[in-house]
């Protein structure tokens, strides 16, 4: 997301990015703080010109102009981390199966972490001296010859990867992609602003990456779609725009090699959590609602949205991972190409019915498939799972999506990524927080959409709230699976229906002394209600790691940071903190019915008759 915006008069061919939120402001060369800072240099680094910064990230040292026409987001080092990390490991078996093997400083040895397994209280870890697919290519070395990748080399054989970064503005992202990525071929960053593209070649100049970077200033979509004959396709597509990525969300599952990787992120979340439905539907197919579980629903509409417009080209996506972090989500997709697996897509997508009352959701396939023999018969879906009103608390249900409905992880992939960082921790200043992440995805129950929330499950019915492991216990002693979720910290994602989980709590307001009717809970805790990453207290969760860290005003046209969010920011500053909780302050404000001369109440009214009163009389 290190991209720029230009005029909003041509939406469709901009290419701003979230990452280009905090400007970069020259400032003397100091040791980072924490895993999200990055180190700044001042002018007088030789080479740069007058006013000019410089931007340590990684092995990269991008140069910022005074102007601020390309921003800078240091909170967004855990994307770009996490993006080498995944890209890393999808080289790996990418360039396995076509005899080349990559070669990654530090990485001599590879720490296999068993989160399943525990013994004497410490996690089991195997070591081997090379990765599965490494090993098979020894074992196969005496039937052909293989070719090392090294970072920081172009792969000049015809296997090596291309890369596209459709938003690129300074091409921080790609330049690290040059240096710390091997068994590149071939790197675009491009984008459509004029001095972004110029920026991005000094940069590959200035990082000794030419040989493999080259710049491009050209509509994103436009390039995607003149490589769409399958010998002009990228293997990476990176897009990291600023908002919304519908726009070239058409191009990019066309543009992609066969079995190649789409790293797609969403910084427009007020849309994906629920608080425009409208827009989301014209954007991404799918009506989002205001619910509990609005960021992992966020992943799974983007991933409809991707599923959907693939399967126009007879195309489908199988997610990699798919991670809520800060204020985006990002995804990783492999997209290939099958008629026969397209007409499934149907039934992975489902509507979602959601009570406005207790939360209780339910989940409606949008197709159904039976196996008969060797065929498979398509045939519409069955519904819906509700009635008129929640069977719970009798309100009403929302109507949303459609959303993925499958798994949004490949737990075998993650393993490898989570293999590759724990055994290489000094590769990525963010190596701690990519570990916590990844291990609660590996405990997360793939094959359970959504979650409710501990907190709202309690406060729906006015108690005390239970702790995560004495719930966690009661749903496992009633024999149900139960995990956690890494998008959102007091998450319950059960495979238990709604009326076992509001047994649970009425069980729990009783004191476990009256009887109920339904299942009676047990909240003895259990040893394996406590997770391996809470035990070993991995960074599952960011902390904020700066004041007002989150999406900044994006770039003005002709350089500069609009003003505009910023000034809202300021405007709201504090407005929780002063809405008025006590009934008798409203007695300081003038009654507008009365004003009216509609107040019917009188002395009574919450509010005040007599500023009213007190202004006639000045007028007589």
């Amino acid at each position: 997301m290190d991209s720029k915006k230009e005029p909003e008069e041509s939406p469709d061919t901009t290419s701003a990015g979230a990452d280009s939120t905090t400007t970069a402001v020259p400032m003397e060369e100091t040791k980072p703080s924490s895993p999200t800072e990055s180190s700044q240099t001042s002018s007088t680094e030789p080479g740069l010109l007058p006013g000019e910064t410089v931007v340590r990230e990684g092995k990269a040292a991008i140069l910022f102009p005074s102007a601020n026409e390309v921003f800078y987001n240091p909170v967004q080092e855990f994307n770009r981390d996490l993006t080498c990390a995944v890209i890393t490991e999808f080289a790996r078996v990418q360039l396995a199966q076509r005899g080349v093997r990559i070669l990654i400083p530090g990485e001599k040895d590879r720490v296999v972490v068993q989160l399943s397994e525990e013994k004497n209280g410490k996690v089991d870890q195997e070591t081997s001296e090379q990765p599965e697919n490494e090993q098979q290519m020894e074992e196969e070395g005496d039937k052909k010859e293989f070719i090392t990748a090294s970072v920081g080399e172009r792969c000049e054989v015809c296997q090596g990867l291309h890369v596209l970064e459709g938003l690129a503005a300074s091409g921080l992202r790609s330049v690290r992609f040059a240096l710390e990525l091997p068994g590149l071929k071939s790197i675009t960053a491009n984008d459509y602003s004029a001095k972004a593209a110029a920026l991005i070649a000094r940069n590959a100049q200035h990082n000794n990456v030419s040989h493999i970077l080259q710049a491009s200033q050209r509509d994103a979509s436009m390039v995607m779609y003149e490589a769409r004959g399958r010998k002009e396709r990228y293997d990476v597509i990176d897009l990291d725009p600023y908002g919304s990525p519908s726009p070239f969300l058409d191009a990019a599952v066309q543009a992609v090699s066969e079995g190649g990787l789409l790293c797609i992120t969403c910084t427009d979340m007020a849309v994906m959590a629920g608080n425009s439905g409208e827009t989301c539907y014209s954007k991404y197919g799918s009506v989002s609602i205001k619910s509990k579980y609005c960021h992992e629903m966020a992943l799974r509409i983007i991933l409809h949205s991707l599923d959907q417009r693939a399967a126009v080209y007879q195309r489908y996506i199988e997610p990699l991972l798919s991670v809520s972090v800060d204020f985006y989500i990002r995804v990783f997709v492999r997209v290939k190409t099958g008629q026969v697996v397209v007409k499934n897509s149907a039934s992975k997508q489902a509507l979602l019915y959601n009570c406005v009352g207790c939360g209780a959701f339910h989940l409606q396939r949008m197709g159904k498939k039976m196996s008969q023999g060797k065929h498979m018969k398509y045939s519409a879906a069955t519904g819906p799972p509700v009635g008129p009103s929640c069977e719970h608390c009798g309100q009403r249900h929302q109507l949303g999506g459609p959303i993925w409905a499958e798994p949004i992880h490949d737990i075998t992939f993650v393993q490898k990524v989570l293999s590759a960082v724990s055994g290489n921790p000094t590769r990525f200043r963010t190596s701690k927080r990519i570990e916590g992440v990844l291990s609660m995805v590996t405990e997360e129950l793939q094959d359970i959409p959504l979650y409710y929330v501990l907190d709202h499950l309690s406060s729906t019915v006015h108690c005390n709230t239970p702790s995560m492991l004495q719930f966690r216990s009661a749903l496992m002693h009633a024999g149900y699976r139960v995990s956690l979720s890494h998008a959102c910290k007091n998450a319950v994602k059960t495979d238990a229906p709604a009326e076992v989980l509001w047994d649970i709590i009425r069980c729990w307001v009783s004191d476990h002394h009256t009887l109920l009717k339904g299942l009676q809970a047990c909240f003895e805790i259990r040893e394996d209600a406590n997770p391996q990453s809470r035990k070993r207290h991995l960074t599952r969760f960011q902390e904020n790691p700066q004041a007002n860290w989150g999406p900044k005003a994006r770039a003005k046209a002709g350089g500069g940071v609009s003003s505009e969010l910023e000034d809202k920011r300021k405007q709201f500053q504090g407005k929780r903190k002063k809405q008025i909780t006590d009934s008798s302050q409203l007695k300081s404000f003038p009654c507008k019915k009365f004003r009216k001369g509609t107040c019917t109440y009188g002395d009574k009214c919450c509010y005040s008759h007599e500023h009213e009163q007190e202004t006639e009389e000045k007028m007589d």
